[in-house]
């Protein structure tokens, strides 16, 4: 995983082949993060996106984070990135 932490939070940021992909990338993220209702920060720069997890009730990283992290991969290198 190419996550790091940051304090109490995960940070990754990937690049995806172009801005198109780069949507359909946080498209199927927010598909996921409903069904966890775990939603994360994300800043989208042309192709780059950034991502930031944390668990803002539990004041911390929780196993949500780790999860999440891991689907954000999975999706990520779905799309080529």
């Amino acid at each position: 995983m190419e996550w790091t932490k940051d304090g109490e939070t995960l940070r990754r940021t990937i690049q995806a082949p172009d801005f198109p992909a780069a949507i359909l990338i946080v498209d199927r993220v927010a598909e996921e993060a409903e069904k966890m209702n775990h939603h994360p920060d994300i800043d989208i720069r042309w192709r780059t996106l950034h991502f930031t997890l944390t668990t803002h009730d539990a004041g911390g990283l929780t196993d949500l984070d780790y999860r999440l992290a891991e689907r954000i991969d999975e999706i990520a290198r779905s799309h080529g990135a």
